[in-house]
């Protein structure tokens, strides 16, 4: 199954480290990040475990819960939470996703056979309170995630939710914002934008970030 920006995310039941997990329900009203494990114990994984674990503040700031998944039942993602604690100075506090029978790897085409027929890539789900997709990631079993960009992108999704902006390029948090060329009217701007904007060319209007 593919799944695309603004698709509802699939919902599902599954075992997990906290016991049977329905998807939807257990999201409730929050922003869910979602991301799949190629197999416990596995090196690259316990330290994107730990990173997470670490930055449950954060997530916790943007109302974002974290559910993380592996092929590996239950019993093994416990075993392996021990490894992750010790050997990265953390708590893990999310749940992973027991998906042996690879029920959810399938759902959210996570499997990628061209690398293992068996073992799931490294994706990503941002999926906001409406259970909307909002993006996605995928990289290569060898190479770690960078969990600062998701935190970056889902401050960017966040904003654009609040307020009728775009972020430019490397945008981070409390810097210019872009005015979207769907707003024209110039009456519209004055209220929408009351700090201002500067036109480097009539497309592109930056004003300051309006919750800052």
């Amino acid at each position: 199954m593919t799944i695309r920006l603004g698709d509802t995310a699939p919902d599902f039941e599954q075992d997990s480290t906290i016991g049977k997990i329905h998807f939807h329900e257990w999201a409730g009203k929050s922003w869910v990040v979602l991301f799949s494990h190629p197999a416990d114990f596995t090196p690259v994984c316990t330290t994107e475990l730990g990173l997470t674990a670490k930055l449950k503040p954060e997530f916790d700031k943007r109302n974002v819960k974290v559910i993380a998944l592996s092929v590996d039942p239950a019993e093994a993602h416990l075993e392996w939470i021990k490894d992750i604690e010790a050997t990265q100075h953390t708590v893990v506090g999310f749940p992973i996703i027991a998906d042996a029978d690879r029920k959810v790897s399938e759902l959210y085409d996570m499997i990628h056979p061209a690398l293992s027929a068996t073992a799931t890539v490294r994706s990503l789900f941002v999926i906001d309170p409406s259970k909307k997709v909002r993006l996605t990631i995928t990289y290569p079993m060898s190479t770690g995630r960078n969990f600062d960009e998701v935190l970056r992108v889902i401050d960017a999704l966040q904003l654009s939710d609040g307020y009728t902006v775009a972020t430019p390029g490397n945008w981070q948090d409390g810097d210019d914002v872009i005015i979207p060329l769907t707003v024209q009217d110039p009456a519209l701007i004055e209220q929408k934008y009351p700090k201002g904007y500067k036109a480097e060319r009539p497309y592109l209007r930056l004003t300051p970030q309006p919750n800052k």
